[in-house]
């Protein structure tokens, strides 16, 4: 795999999400350093799609912990029970927030932030090891797309762990 990324432009998410997926799944497939393959994915989600920040948070030290990211300066510990993060990591699902001033609990790490979406990613005995967090400065841009394909990649990761 070559360091640039080549994805297409003025088309929709979908099919800029499979152009990337094969380039993401190179990169992981064949390097075995966790962090490593975190940092590309991150990297490659804000490449791609110009998100105003994608990272990881890590479920250690009874919290979340933040991970490699790509993005402003972030919050270094999220309580497994606040925000759109630890909401994600607590009931283990996937959370789409159209607008963050809605959401109740929502923890403002930076104040452009305008809608995020938080996928969890498992280990393989079920247990969540992390959440994938990203944000756009756009209110409501996260979709079932969004969703569905960033689901994708998350797998990826999540084989292995």
């Amino acid at each position: 795999m070559a360091e640039e990324l080549i994805v297409p432009t003025d088309t929709d998410r979908a099919t800029v999400y499979n152009a990337l997926f094969p380039q993401i799944q190179a990169l992981v497939e064949t390097e075995s350093d966790l962090i490593a393959n975190l940092a590309n994915v991150a990297a490659a989600l804000k490449e791609a799609f110009g998100f105003f920040w994608v990272g990881f948070y890590i479920a250690k030290e009874g919290q979340l912990v933040l991970g490699p990211f790509q993005g402003p300066i972030a919050c270094t510990r999220i309580a497994f029970n606040k925000g759109v993060c630890g909401a994600s990591y607590t009931r283990q699902e996937t959370i789409i927030v159209p607008d963050v001033e809605a959401f109740p609990g929502h923890i403002a790490c930076n104040s452009a932030s305008k809608s995020e979406i938080v996928l969890p990613v498992f280990h393989r005995n079920g247990t969540v090891a992390m959440v994938l967090d990203v944000d756009s400065d756009k209110l409501d841009d996260f979709s079932e797309v969004d969703a569905q394909e960033l689901q994708k990649i998350i797998r990826l990761i999540e084989r292995k762990l």
